[in-house]
């Protein structure tokens, strides 16, 4: 078995060949799920799947790798490969895809003299070792080595980023070095300065857009005018950030017409062919002006939705293609089943204030500082302290903030404070002895451009009044992972708090939360993190995965910040609503 670029063409043993590809994420999606999405990629024509690698979910822990259910990438290629597809991976170390801090693990900016994605001794020796345990799950599943991978993508829009060109030659040296002997490549935006920048010796040079196919490629022509033509990165929809007011979606006969105008041109990779879901606290965010966390669905209005339906972009895309294959496609997989289980009481609460010494221990500390500093990547922060004198209408200024403050006195709520308010002050009013309790969430880091380092929790300075800080604090980190020393069945009033409740499933299958009575925080079932939900929208109901659920009684815990807007109750539909 042969694959290799030879002139302006993709070769496999020994024949030119077109790749037509489709991007999932085995991290965005369920095991049971895989083999039904590559038996639709055979349907529409793809004899290709691509995915990126989560450096970020591999090492949770420093020097802690775990390659287990959906991480588990080397099953998930060893099943495309059994669908008969071959596949792409790109193991990062950053890949931006709207995830959490963009793929990079939180704890490197715990580390001394860190800088990410340039040359920096540090990071290169933690992606490096990443990289070397990836491989070792892949390695022999390379197609020089008989197995379906033919590609492999050094970093990831690199030309949007930075121009560390030794860097990038560091990294081409270290997949070789580490027996990567299949094509490298990199892929970027379309100008030539995203080109030059992003661009490594030795990698095929791809290019990322949407739309307009001869004009992206007009500087890629003069840059590379011998080299294959592909787009490794076609959107096809986009992403959603809570508050955006609408889901975005994108024609299905533009889409198909782009496919086309490819197509003639040379090869392509879908993104998305099915978005997926960002689970638990695994979402990203931009941040330019303003911060724009993303929401729980990844739906991106791609080829399948968010829990695998076929759509008539799939069907429209499928036409087309049929045109650039000499064989009849197989008929299309029917779709998964769903089931409505209906509404579901909650019957238990606990709040947060009586429950911080069950589930966190205090830490001391002078002033309060950000997450990472007490060892601390995800969920939520609460910083306790009690008040050396009286307080009227005084405000509470925070000098930098990652990323919403909720700001107790003796467990009533004085304000919230959001990283986006043009003032990052509230108000309180207290007496000597009250305590003040701020409860911080990360709402995801950026996944994308020069703020990407910025800090969660409070990470400035907290200034009581006028700009005095106020010292002495015990902190609770709240990475909201484990949740079974939560005590249910004491009456609380503040907003924050715990709700549990159950409902009995006599058969499993995909289904969707809605939260109608509830505002903001995250869901738990059977101890699977499903993810947030946010009243403001657009996404207003939670994709659950059938693999989640079981037959009999299934758990339901809401960690709910914000309070209730009527009775406590929950409610599964078999559709989806995500504007």
């Amino acid at each position: 078995m042969d694959f290799k670029i030879s002139g302006n063409q993709f070769v496999r043993d020994g024949k030119e060949i077109k790749i037509i590809s489709g991007a999932v994420h085995y991290f965005r999606n369920m095991p049971d799920t895989w083999r039904d999405i590559f038996k639709k990629m055979k349907a529409m024509g793809l004899n290709c799947v691509e995915t990126y690698c989560a450096w970020n979910m591999h090492e949770k822990k420093m020097g802690e790798f775990d390659f287990s259910g959906n991480l588990d990438i080397r099953e998930f290629i060893r099943v495309a490969s059994e669908e008969g597809l071959m596949a792409i991976v790109r193991p990062g170390p950053y890949i931006c895809s709207e995830w959490e801090f963009g793929g990079l693990p939180w704890w490197l900016m715990t580390m001394d003299d860190m800088e990410i994605r340039c040359s920096n001794p540090v990071y290169m020796e933690r992606f490096e070792l990443y990289l070397s345990k990836l491989f070792d799950q892949i390695r022999d599943l390379l197609f020089t080595n008989g197995g379906p991978i033919i590609m492999l993508q050094c970093e990831n829009e690199y030309g949007y980023y930075g121009d560390d060109k030794t860097y990038l030659k560091n990294l081409y040296d270290i997949y070789r070095k580490h027996g990567i002997d299949v094509p490298l490549f990199t892929s970027d935006g379309t100008s030539e300065a995203n080109l030059l920048d992003g661009a490594i010796d030795g990698c095929l040079a791809t290019l990322n857009f949407g739309s307009r196919v001869e004009e992206n490629f007009k500087a890629h022509d003069k840059l590379f005018p011998d080299s294959p033509k592909m787009c490794m990165e076609m959107w096809n929809g986009w992403f959603d950030a809570w508050g955006d007011g609408f889901h975005h979606t994108t024609s299905a006969q533009d889409y198909a017409g782009v496919i086309d105008d490819m197509l003639k041109r040379g090869s392509l990779n879908m993104y998305m062919f099915i978005g997926g879901t960002n689970f638990g606290f695994t979402s990203g965010a931009n941040h330019y002006e303003k911060f724009t966390p993303d929401v729980t669905s990844y739906d991106y209005d791609a080829m399948l939705s968010e829990c695998g339906d076929v759509t008539p972009k799939y069907m429209a895309a499928r036409e087309v293609i049929q045109k650039y294959i000499d064989y009849e496609l197989p008929p299309v997989p029917e779709n998964r089943e769903k089931i409505a289980y209906g509404k579901v009481k909650i019957t238990h609460s606990g709040g947060l204030f009586d429950n911080l010494d069950n589930i966190s221990s205090p830490i001391f500390s002078n002033v309060p500082r950000c997450m990472e500093h007490y060892g601390q990547g995800y969920g939520y922060i609460a910083y306790t302290t009690t008040l050396n004198r009286d307080y009227i209408n005084t405000p509470i200024t925070f000098t930098e903030l990652g990323d919403r403050a909720l700001v107790y006195v003796n467990r009533v709520l004085n304000g919230i404070v959001y990283v986006n308010d043009q003032e990052l002050k509230t108000t309180i009013n207290a007496k000597k002895g009250d305590t003040l309790t701020i409860l911080v969430e990360n709402m995801g880091r950026a996944n994308f451009g020069p703020k990407m380092m910025r800090k969660k929790g409070i990470s400035g300075r907290c200034l009581l009044g006028n700009n005095i800080i106020h010292f002495n604090w015990n902190v609770y980190p709240l990475p909201m992972d484990n949740l079974d020393k939560v005590v249910y069945g004491k009456k609380f009033d503040e907003p924050s708090g715990f709700y549990k409740g159950s409902f009995i499933a006599d058969k499993v299958a995909d289904t969707f939360l809605y939260l109608d009575s509830f505002k903001k925080g995250f869901v738990v079932i059977n101890g699977f993190n499903l993810g947030r939900y946010w009243e403001i929208g657009p996404q207003r109901s939670l994709y659950v995965p059938a693999s989640v659920l079981k037959e009999g009684e299934n758990e339901i815990v809401i960690f709910e910040s914000d309070g209730l807007k009527g009775d406590a109750f929950v409610e599964f539909k078999d559709f989806p609503t995500l504007q």
